[in-house]
């Protein structure tokens, strides 16, 4: 258990953004599972319009650091090409 009162202080804090994390976290992936099984139904119109939501999802989550800017680059970058490749 913390001591000081910055270490308390810091243990709730921590608390709090642990629980955005999760949400933005839990948003990111059901945008990703959604748009993927969209595309794996060949419903690539409806995965097309789906992908705003996603992008904006995947840019929250790095923006705010609960992913990293590089991991946010590599999902978009791979489900667009999933998209990509399906429609072809």
């Amino acid at each position: 258990m913390a001591k000081t009162s910055s270490a308390k202080k810091a243990h709730r804090v921590a608390g709090r953004r642990a629980v955005f994390n999760v949400r933005r976290k839990k948003v990111m992936k059901e945008a990703v599972k959604k748009t993927g099984k969209l595309i794996v139904a060949k419903d690539l119109k409806n995965a097309e319009k789906s992908m705003p939501d996603l992008y904006k999802a995947i840019d929250k989550a790095a923006k705010h650091g609960t992913i990293k800017k590089n991991t946010a680059a590599r999902m978009k970058s791979r489900i667009a090409k999933r998209l990509s490749a399906a429609s072809k």
